[in-house]
């Protein structure tokens, strides 16, 4: 059309983090101060038909949350994004392909850790999008006793479910730690949490 393009976008990646799924990119070198972009993405499903993201039209920001857009989880995705300013605009530059089901990364959940006087109950809040609400998410658990390298560990635990420790037996200084946990092809696991150490059957 005669007018001068812009610089692309660099760095387009599709990634997985935090259960969610987000397209980032990063300026074009020599992009102006006004750019912002716009972004698209297909499925497998039917390729060639770049569906819009209309929270993502005309952002100033380097990326894209695409979770909650997608229609399919179990079918691999790309997005592209294109830079824009008045009337110039960029090449469309497209990502990899990813599959939100097998390349889904986790993050520790958050663990909430309430002691009646002889029993621990543990839950764990997941940083999830409400539309993976309905995935099996499910988490770990270990309980120690501080400074020891051995643990009581509770597998597969669904995500809603709070566990209950008698702690009758136990004596000193306690800690927790949960990871996140998902079956598909394999098993995936996120890192554990950061420990939450309780004091009990404290006397005095």
């Amino acid at each position: 059309s005669g007018h001068v393009q812009l610089p692309p976008p660099q760095n387009v990646t599709l990634l997985s983090k935090d259960f969610d799924m987000i397209l980032t990119w990063t300026p074009g070198e020599g992009s102006p101060p006004d750019v912002t972009y716009t972004v698209r993405y297909e499925s497998q499903e039917r390729m060639e038909k770049w569906i819009k993201v209309p929270h993502c039209k005309n952002i100033q920001r380097t990326s894209c949350n695409l979770t909650c857009v997608l229609r399919n989880f179990f079918v691999k995705v790309r997005a592209r994004v294109k830079a824009v300013s008045g009337r110039f605009q960029s090449p469309w530059v497209e990502s990899q392909f990813k599959e939100y089901h097998l390349d889904v990364e986790l993050a520790p959940p958050l663990l909430n850790v309430n002691v009646k006087e002889n029993l621990i109950h543990v839950n764990a809040s997941f940083p999830l999008a409400a539309c993976v609400e309905s995935f099996s998410w499910m988490y770990d658990l270990n309980l120690w006793e501080a400074g020891s390298e051995d643990k009581k560990k509770y597998e597969g635990i669904f995500r809603k479910n709070t566990v209950t420790i008698d702690t009758t037996a136990l004596r000193g200084n306690y800690c927790l730690s949960a990871r996140s946990s998902f079956q598909s092809i394999d098993f995936k696991h996120s890192k554990f949490s950061q420990p939450v150490c309780v004091l009990l059957n404290h006397k005095g």
